[in-house]
């Protein structure tokens, strides 16, 4: 997986936490507990994932042009 990025940001729409995560490679990423307030975060209508949703990178897939998942 040249130049795909694995770490992203996520930042909570709630309560504005960000933590980094590491992007599995081999899933996709549904659900996000916000080590922050809690908040079950999901995928935005038509995000295929957390990540393309409130990260700061989307997904490997997304960046390698693919679908995800």
């Amino acid at each position: 997986m040249n130049d795909v990025i694995l770490q992203s940001t996520l930042t909570c729409p709630s309560c504005a936490a960000s933590h980094v995560e590491t992007m599995p490679t081999d899933a996709c990423q549904y659900f996000y507990k916000c080590t922050g307030c809690g908040t079950v975060l999901r995928p935005k209508t038509g995000d295929c994932c957390v990540y393309c949703s409130y990260g700061t990178v989307a997904c490997p897939p997304i960046q390698l042009g693919n679908e995800c998942c």
